[in-house]
């Protein structure tokens, strides 16, 4: 006879999750580093009561705002090379459609993440409840049907029973490294709190490892027979790369075969900064090393990359007429994008077997002799633009340069939207794998504060660097209070340009006026003067405000010996970027307009249209 145990779902749904477990180093831990959770009337009573009783084996972190604690969840999974993750619930209402851009976010970035939004009463007896959404025409909608299209897999738990298949098939997406995604079950409030007796066997201990696909003979073959043909081949190192720990064996591959390496945004540190075949970053915020080179190649190999407009420069940069991409990854649909030879496998597994079967080649040795010549060459341009200055508003360039002499390599450096993943990508010299955390496939500007939260909740002994605009910061900053309230110190470097100065420059370069990004160009009755030193003193941070790049380095050397997060303020110029490096980006410019410099960058638009490659 099955033996079973009677909780409420809530409760069999928190036992659960404090059951399953993966390796790590060797080690066994908890797949589910803990929960974050804002409690409402839509989870307080069921799920809220149920955490309680696994607070030690699975802990509650409360934070502030509910997009935020779950930019923070997904920070400490790419940051745990996607090994390691953790859950976030809410109410019913907006605390749950606070959390859709945060879904979003980790479902473009192939991220694993639970959310646990409440939701209505299933059996429908108090409806409309507080903060119901009423379809006219649909009586099983709610709110949290927003996370239909950003979720991997999507669940409303109408009985108590369901959450036993529903949890089987949670545990299945988030440790796929195929399908890896955000998981969302919409917890009926009144079921949360109902009863079933629960088979015993449904709480074991289960320990999940990533799966480690090997290629398929006959697609490896075709990628061998076009690599030994290759006169100019490429790789471009993405994000799967480092979730799949595969910096070594690449490495080993592309030393052997002379073969060059350029990094997507999700793909820099596959390689350090200092490996001599590494051009660094690829693409519209890429080197003039990895562009150069990927303007001429025959062959480029594609390793865990969903070529993003940003990687291919809208599909523009390959120019060789003759080329082949390979696309080794994980996903069939990213492997086959723009009629690659496709490799579904481990990009661990994939290279090493690449690496076996073409043992006996080498690329030319005045290509792999060109790509350094270049790398040098780009590296002589980058320490200009990086070095000291005493400008009174220093570039975004000046400042990673000051950065990067204070913090060093090693330090794990955060960021996400605005003017600084560009440059970044291309001047940040990367140390170790995973040390540099970009979010830019979402591009969500408030990621980085809560971001650096949880990347520093994963790795614990590293300084974390959090690299941020005002404009962003503005947007959601409240997370450092959370920081300060767990013990979890991040480092915090403010730019303060006054505005949105990388919109403003793309609303410039096509030829638009200055208009309602930089604030001196809004609409106001006071232009604001907003002290952000202060501010962040507020919400119990150390903070200061420079006056110069010299300055900041003084303060980042005494941040590093404070004991809580620290916040470190500098004035930039808003206008500056670098012009050494990049490439076109597709951002259509009007047709028709009554500004001669719109027309003008029309016609430049289209002139780069016609190096678009449409399906080829």
């Amino acid at each position: 006879m099955t033996k079973t145990i009677r909780l409420t779902m809530a409760q069999a749904l928190t036992r659960f999750l404090s059951r399953q477990m993966t390796m790590v180093d060797g080690k066994k831990v908890p797949v589910f580093a803990g929960v974050w959770a804002i409690f409402g009337h839509g989870n307080v009573a069921g799920l809220g009561e149920a955490l309680y009783h696994v607070r030690e084996e699975l802990p509650t972190y409360r934070a502030h705002n509910e997009q935020a604690m779950a930019h923070a969840a997904i920070a400490f999974a790419k940051a745990s090379f996607r090994q390691r993750m953790m859950a976030v619930t809410s109410s019913v209402g907006p605390g749950a459609t606070n959390m859709v851009t945060a879904a979003a976010l980790a479902h473009v970035n192939r991220l694993p993440l639970l959310l646990l939004p409440g939701d209505v009463f299933a059996n429908r007896v108090p409806d409309p409840v507080l903060q119901q959404v009423e379809s006219f025409g649909d009586g099983t909608v709610s709110a949290n049907d927003c996370f239909r299209p950003v979720s991997r897999y999507f669940d409303r738990i109408t009985r108590p029973e369901q959450i036993i298949p529903a949890l089987a098939r949670t545990m299945a997406v988030l440790t796929d490294p195929a399908e890896c995604g955000p998981v969302t079950l919409a917890l009926c409030q009144d079921v949360q709190a109902e009863a079933y007796d629960y088979p015993e066997s449904f709480f074991e201990e289960r320990v999940w490892t990533p799966r480690r696909q090997r290629p398929d003979r006959d697609e490896l073959a075709a990628a061998v027979a076009a690599l030994k043909s290759a006169k100019k081949p490429l790789v471009i190192a993405g994000g799967g790369v480092i979730y799949s720990q595969a910096s070594n064996e690449l490495a080993s591959f592309v030393e052997a075969a002379g073969i060059p390496v350029c990094e997507t945004q999700g793909g820099k540190s596959s390689l350090p900064d200092v490996h001599p075949l590494n051009m660094a970053a690829v693409g519209v915020t890429g080197t003039s090393a990895a562009n150069r080179l990927a303007q001429e190649a025959d062959v480029i190999l594609a390793v865990g990359t969903r070529l993003q407009d940003f990687t291919t420069g809208s599909w523009a940069l390959f120019q060789n007429a003759e080329k082949t991409f390979i696309g080794l990854n994980v996903q069939p649909f990213d492997a086959t994008k723009h009629r690659a030879l496709p490799i579904v496998a481990d990009a661990r597994e994939g290279l090493e077997e690449l690496a076996a079967a073409l043992k006996d080649y080498r690329a030319p040795i005045d290509w792999t002799g060109n790509a350094k010549g270049g790398k040098e060459e780009w590296q002589r341009a980058a320490a200009k633009v990086t070095g000291p200055t005493n400008a009174s508003l220093p570039s975004d360039a000046q400042v990673i340069g000051a950065v990067q002499r204070a913090m060093g390599a090693q330090a794990t450096v955060l960021h996400a939207a605005g003017g600084l993943p560009g440059e970044m990508h291309k001047l940040w010299q990367a140390g170790a794998p995973g040390s540099y955390h970009a979010e830019y496939g979402f591009s969500c500007m408030g990621y980085e504060i809560a971001g650096g939260l949880g990347a520093k909740m994963a790795k614990p002994n590293d300084e974390v660097v959090v690299m941020i605009g005002d404009g962003s910061y503005l947007m959601l900053n409240s997370e450092i209070a959370t920081s300060v309230m767990l013990g979890h110190k991040i480092n915090i470097v403010l730019l303060d340009n006054r505005g949105y100065g990388c919109i403003n420059r793309l609303q410039m370069g096509t030829g638009g006026a200055n208009f309602n990004n930089l604030l001196k160009d809004t609409k106001h009755e006071v232009l604001p003067d907003i002290d952000f030193a202060a501010h962040a003193r507020s919400l119990g941070a150390i903070s200061e405000k420079v006056a110069s790049i010299a300055e900041l380095e003084s303060a980042l050397a005494r941040a590093k010996q404070n004991d809580r997060t620290t916040v470190v303020v500098i004035d930039t110029d808003p206008l500056i970027s670098t012009e050494d490096g990049g490439f076109w980006w597709d951002v259509a410019v009007p047709e028709v307009s009554a500004r001669s410099q719109v027309n003008d960058a029309r016609r430049n638009y289209e002139a780069k249209q016609k190096l678009q490659r449409v399906g080829d």
